[in-house]
């Protein structure tokens, strides 16, 4: 009887053990799991359509060479070409709003940068019923020092590819409000005039505006018929 049960034990005890050899079997069928540390973070392309360079700079400093434009130093020098008409301020509109934390005596361009700005916030508005928003314009050069010393991505202060700022014809438009099609819009209508040589424009990376230059061009072209413009 004893013998009889050591048996029936021993069978039950290998039985057991082969179960539990099958369960540790891994299913052919069965997806391994990828391991976190494989998975890949998506990265979304930068690819602007107005894009940045450094022969867009170069561009920008033999505008100002050609027509003998003046790389404003200080807030003395400043003055006096608001003074003179030289520089002309910006105001808010319907169409236009400046920012806010831009100074009183920053709010200055040249007449031709304004004429772009008025005729660009006025179909901008025209499309969407939103105003533009300017959010730079005019600087100095020790104000543009005071800016690299925080800013690695602002342009230098002299050089070939100083910052056309430093002259008056350049603003800063602001990106952060603007829905997806409006910049598809906006990319569009600032691009034309690109190509035809009356402005250079960046969309920054790092900072969340549009970077225009506008030649003195433009008013020749602004004085031009609309229907002659239409077919250029």
């Amino acid at each position: 009887m004893s013998r009889r049960i050591s048996t029936i034990s021993a069978f039950i005890f290998f039985l057991g053990l082969a179960f539990a050899s099958a369960a540790t079997v891994r299913s052919p069928y069965r997806t391994p799991k990828r391991p976190l540390h494989h998975a890949k973070a998506h990265v979304a392309r930068w690819n602007p359509v107005l894009r940045g360079s450094h022969d867009s700079m170069l561009r920008q400093n033999d505008e100002i060479d050609r027509l003998k434009l003046t790389r404003i130093n200080d807030d003395q020098q400043l003055e006096e070409l608001e003074l003179r008409g030289d520089l002309v301020s910006l105001h808010d509109s319907r169409a236009l709003s400046v920012a806010s934390n831009l100074e009183l005596n920053r709010r200055f361009c040249r007449p031709w940068t304004r004429a772009f700005l008025e005729d660009l916030s006025q179909a901008f508005y025209a499309q969407f019923h939103q105003p533009i928003q300017v959010t730079s314009a005019v600087r100095t050069v020790d104000q543009q020092a005071r800016l690299q010393r925080w800013n690695h991505n602002a342009a230098p202060i002299d050089g070939d590819t100083a910052s056309s700022h430093l002259a008056g014809l350049t603003i800063d438009i602001g990106k952060r409000p603007m829905t997806r099609k409006q910049r598809a819009w906006f990319d569009q209508y600032v691009l034309k005039l690109q190509q035809l040589g009356l402005l250079e424009a960046a969309e920054e990376r790092r900072q969340a505006c549009y970077h225009i230059m506008v030649s003195n061009r433009y008013e020749d072209y602004r004085d031009t018929p609309v229907d002659y413009r239409a077919n250029r």
